[in-house]
């Protein structure tokens, strides 16, 4: 049609081309409503101060804390010299040494306390003599009898820490028992120390180095590289390194800090270190049991989840597939037996799989069954809900078909009623067993077992975030395989569903009626 022919049309039918109120002003209403809400939210949920008082600094240290670990020495001061010390479970191991931590080594005299000397027996009396009690005898006229001896100091010679020197990437922290120097790039800071009373810097301090209040500890940024905490008694430094630390090995296993040369070679032909057996079965023991990374159990506790979520998506499946024909109408015309199971359906699923597992967890105690059950529970009540909707939605030509013929009452759901619903069963299903591996996550946190309550321990201690990215990461990977197992065969139960129906459309009329 011309425009023409368009306008004479609107002209002799303006009702039909007249737009309503409503049509008119939907987009910019829709969009006025999405402004107003967004603001409603932000101030219900008081999102600009969140924002303003949110610890940035802190969250991205977290987030550094996943990729990267920290080791910390301990530079404390001493009225001449340093002493330098290392957590207990460091990651260089029980000698640590490392190589930018530089020490100025001399030998110093120190007085030391004596041990006292054992306080002199005597066989005599008090009544035999005539001195009175405590005054000196003549086997030790200076001591009283029955006392000890003061004790006496002693001088030492040894080899102490008279300054040392931290580098942390572009910046050094040089330390001597009355004053820190602080570098950053081409800035550098004095503080001097008295020790257990204060510590002042010399210059104003630069962006990078915050003292809350005169005196007090500084606290020094080296930015992902570092940070260091200069204090009136000691020296706290944290060097950053990217990467997971005695990942394969740790610091008690015999291949510790050797290269992975060294390492497949004595593998592969090197004499054996344990005579009891192969250095192959000592390697694969030492990375099973790495009391850092604690591999052995977190693989244990990852095939726990995927267990649990398997048997739970199963058992549910198994229940909720005759409950749902009770529940479908179109099946069942029992209207007392629909309402009773619709509703156990919504009973078991409208308590959330956290609070059955809590449930669980204090009748069963902490493990895999407590989750197994909470799953059960909630997965029957939700795919029963789902099972009976579809068993509602089938076609009942093929029913009346199959009715038609003489075919007993279980035959025709056998025949006429499963070949429908049966794809959409399994595809659910499969669905539901993939969603619970991630939900098993969850419910394993509040101690129903598996690699969630791992991954919580990990959390509470707020320090092993490498350890919790590395469960995360299984998680993920544990999960995306199962996606895309489950992705395939719904594809194909669907698309042999569908190849189903179209050879049965290309049948003859004649063949059909048959």
């Amino acid at each position: 049609m011309n425009p023409d022919a368009v306008n004479d049309i609107a002209a002799r039918h303006p009702d039909a081309f007249r737009r309503s109120l409503w049509k008119r002003y939907a987009t910019p209403i829709g969009i006025l409503l999405c402004i107003l809400y967004t603001f409603y939210c932000s101030w219900f949920f008081s999102v600009a101060s969140v924002l303003e008082k949110a610890n940035w600094n802190l969250a991205g240290a977290y987030l550094a804390d996943w990729v990267s670990y920290e080791i910390r020495p301990d530079i404390e001061f001493k009225d001449n010299h340093l002493t330098i010390d290392y957590s207990r479970f460091s990651k260089l191991g029980s000698n640590p040494n490392p190589d930018w931590v530089a020490k100025q080594m001399a030998v110093i005299e120190r007085q030391v306390e004596a041990a006292p000397a054992p306080a002199i027996a005597t066989n005599k009396s008090s009544q035999d003599s005539f001195m009175a009690p405590g005054a000196p005898t003549a086997e030790n006229p200076a001591v009283p009898l029955g006392q000890s001896p003061p004790a006496v100091p002693e001088t030492v010679r040894e080899n102490a820490v008279m300054a040392a020197t931290v580098t942390l990437g572009n910046g050094q922290i040089a330390v001597t028992p009355n004053l820190v120097t602080v570098t950053r790039g081409a800035e550098s800071v004095f503080f001097d120390i008295a020790k257990g009373s204060s510590v002042t810097p010399r210059t104003p301090l630069p962006d990078w180095i915050e003292q809350r209040r005169p005196g007090s500890t500084a606290y020094v940024s080296f930015g992902f590289l570092g940070r260091a905490e200069v204090q009136n008694d000691e020296v706290v430094a944290w060097r950053r390194f990217f990467g997971w630390a005695n990942f394969v090995f740790d610091t008690n296993s015999p291949f510790w800090g050797k290269p992975f040369s060294e390492v497949a070679s004595l593998i592969v032909s090197g004499a054996r270190i344990d005579p009891s057996r192969s250095n192959a079965a000592l390697a694969w023991d030492n990375i099973l049991n790495n009391a850092e990374w604690q591999h052995g159990d977190v693989w244990l506790k990852l095939l726990q989840t995927i267990v649990m979520a398997f048997v739970g998506t199963v058992l549910a499946s198994i229940v909720a597939f005759p409950l749902a024909f009770l529940a479908a109408r179109n099946v069942t015309p029992s209207r007392l037996a629909n309402q009773v199971t619709k509703r156990f359906f919504d009973f078991l699923r409208s308590v959330d799989m956290l609070i059955w597992a809590l449930f669980f967890t204090r009748g069963f105690g902490p493990g895999p069954l407590a989750g197994m059950s909470a799953i059960f529970f909630t997965d029957t009540g939700t795919l029963g809900k789902l099972y009976s909707e579809a068993l509602e939605n089938i076609d009942d030509k093929q029913r009346e078909g199959i009715r038609s013929v003489g075919a007993t009452p279980a035959m025709v759901q056998r025949y006429g009623v499963l070949p429908q619903v049966l794809p959409v069963f399994l595809s659910q299903s499969l669905y539901f067993w993939e969603s619970n591996t991630r939900s098993a996550t969850i419910i394993g946190a509040v101690g129903a077992g598996g690699i969630g309550l791992k991954l919580w321990e990990a959390m509470r201690t707020n320090t092993n975030w490498a350890n919790v990215f590395y469960m995360v990461l299984l998680i993920l990977l544990v999960v995306f395989v199962f996606d895309n197992i489950s992705s395939y065969f719904r594809r194909k139960l669907m698309g042999s569903a569908g190849n189903d129906e179209r050879r049965v459309s290309a049948r003859p009329p004649a063949a059909q009626i048959a």
